[in-house]
C-alpha cells in the first residue's frame, strides 16, 4: 500500500531558513552550448559550488541542527561514500558536536581528506566494508552501542526536507521551469525536490536519472517496493546504492514522472565535455543530470530545463580511467585478442594493412609467458572514427586474422583490461 504523501511534513521553505548561515545559495546558470545542442534552454543548479562541493550539506545540516541539546551532547554518527560525510563533518563543526563516520574502504583519499578538512578535529573517520551499504550496518552498529544519533544520508525526512531546498531555489530564480532531472542515489534529492515541485508548481516534470550499474530505484519500482541489488557498479560512487530508502522510493514513485539509468560511459562524456566546454568540475554523480539530456531530447525540446548538478568532488586521479570509459562507450576504442597467422610479417600486415591511416594502437601486450609470440596478443585499437569500426573487422578478416572482440564480453573485458 503507498504511503499517503498528505501525512506528511516536509516543509523546505523553513528548512531553508534554518540552513541559510551554513548553507550556501548556489546559482542557477544558463548553459549555452547544452540548450544549442538540444533547442531547449538548459539551467545548471550548481551544487558542484556549495561549500562542501555537493547538496549533501542541506541535508545534513537541516537534520543534525533539529537534534536535541541531549542527543547532541551524546554525538552523531553517519556512512557515507563521501558527500554526505562532509556534510555530517561541517554539520559537527559548526554545531560543536562529536561525530564518527564510517566510510566504504574504497572512497577515493581525496574524499577521506576532504571530510577530515571539514571536520577540523570534531570527527573520526572510520574505513569498513567494499560498498555504501557494509559500511552502513557497521555505523548502525556503532551508533546502537555507543548511544549516538545515526544521521541517515537519505532516508529521513529531515535530511529529504534539507535536500528539498534545491528545489526552493529553483523555483524562486525560475519560476516558470519546465522540467528538472534530478539525479538518483539513495533518493534523499528526487523525494525533496519532487515533493517540493509537485506542491507549489505541479507542472513541473521532475526527471529521476540514476547510473546503469546501480539502478536501485528502478529495481524497486519494478518489484513495487525497495529491493537490493545483488552488485552494483561502484564508479559513480556518488549515487551507487545497492537498495533505494523505504521512504524515499515512496515518495518518489509516487512524485517522479520518469526514472532513466544512464550508462557509465555516458556520464563519462559527460564529465570531460563539462570540463573542456565550460571549465566546469563534477563528479560521476553530478554529471548525470546532464548525461540524461541526451535520453529525453524530444521531451526537452523549447522547454525550460534545469540540471542540478548535485556535486564537484572528483579526484583528479581518476581522469585517466573516466577518459578510457568515455572512449569505449563512443565507439572510438576497442579491445581485441588476436592470434597471428603463422607467416612472416604478420604483425607488420597488421600496422600497414588493417590498421587505418589515423588509427592507433595504444595497447599490445602477448598474453602466453612462454612461446609469446606464438601465441595470442590482446591489442587496443583507438579508432579516429567510431563509424571506421565496420570496415576495420572487414579487414581483419580478409587479412585471415583469428581474434575475439574484447569489448563484447564482459568477463573477458574485466579479466584483461
Amino acid at each position: 500500500m503507498s504511503l499517503d504523501l498528505s501525512t506528511l511534513t516536509i516543509d523546505s521553505i523553513q528548512a531553508k531558513e534554518q540552513i541559510k548561515d551554513v548553507v550556501k545559495r548556489t546559482p542557477l546558470e544558463y548553459n549555452q552550448h547544452l540548450s544549442e545542442k538540444y533547442g531547449a534552454e538548459v539551467y545548471l543548479k550548481r551544487e558542484d559550488l556549495q561549500v562542501v562541493r555537493s547538496y549533501k550539506l542541506r541535508g545534513a545540516f537541516n537534520k543534525i541542527s533539529s537534534l536535541s541539546e541531549d542527543e547532541r551532547a551524546r554525538g552523531v554518527v553517519c556512512a557515507s561514500a563521501g558527500n554526505h560525510a562532509q556534510g555530517v563533518a561541517l554539520s559537527c563543526k559548526r554545531l560543536g558536536i562529536k561525530g564518527v563516520i564510517f566510510m566504504p574502504g574504497p572512497t577515493p583519499r581525496q574524499k577521506i581528506t576532504q571530510t577530515e578538512m571539514w571536520g577540523n578535529g570534531t570527527i573520526e573517520i572510520v574505513l569498513t566494508g567494499d560498498t555504501f551499504d557494509d559500511c552502513q550496518k557497521g555505523a548502525l552498529v556503532y551508533a546502537e552501542e555507543h548511544g549516538m544519533t545515526f544521521i541517515p544520508p537519505f532516508d529521513d525526512l529531515k535530511i529529504i526536507e534539507g535536500q528539498g531546498t534545491v528545489a526552493v531555489e529553483i523555483l524562486e530564480d525560475l519560476p516558470e521551469v519546465d522540467a528538472i532531472f534530478i539525479p538518483i542515489g539513495g533518493g534523499g534529492l528526487s523525494s525533496g525536490v519532487s515533493y517540493h515541485m509537485k506542491k507549489f508548481a505541479p507542472q513541473v516534470k521532475c526527471y529521476g536519472v540514476e547510473p546503469e550499474g546501480a539502478a536501485s530505484m528502478q529495481a524497486a519500482l519494478q518489484n513495487g517496493g525497495p529491493i537490493e541489488l545483488s552488485q552494483i557498479n561502484k564508479f559513480v560512487d556518488g549515487a551507487a546504492v545497492k537498495k533505494i530508502g523505504k521512504l524515499t522510493y515512496d515518495i518518489s514513485s509516487q512524485l517522479l514522472d520518469s526514472v532513466k539509468s544512464i550508462p557509465e560511459g555516458k556520464i563519462c562524456t559527460t564529465i570531460l565535455e563539462l570540463y573542456n566546454k565550460d571549465a566546469i568540475v563534477a563528479e560521476p554523480a553530478g554529471a548525470l543530470s546532464i548525461a540524461a539530456l541526451e535520453f529525453h531530447k524530444e521531451e526537452i525540446k523549447g522547454k525550460k530545463v534545469v540540471c542540478i548538478v548535485s556535486g564537484g568532488n572528483n579526484d583528479i586521479d581518476r581522469m585517466s580511467e573516466i577518459k578510457e570509459m568515455s572512449l569505449l562507450y563512443e565507439g572510438f576504442k576497442h579491445y581485441f585478442i588476436v592470434r597471428f597467422p603463422q607467416r612472416p610479417g604478420a604483425l607488420r600486415l597488421l600496422v600497414t594493412e588493417v590498421l587505418g591511416p589515423k588509427d592507433d594502437i595504444t595497447r599490445f601486450e602477448y598474453i602466453k609467458k612462454t612461446e609469446r609470440e606464438r601465441g595470442p596478443a590482446l591489442i587496443g585499437i583507438e579508432l579516429n572514427d567510431p563509424k571506421d569500426y565496420t570496415s576495420f573487422i572487414e579487414r581483419l578478416k580478409a587479412y585471415k586474422f583469428d581474434f575475439i572482440e574484447v569489448n563484447k564480453d564482459q568477463t573477458l573485458f574485466e579479466y584483461l583490461v
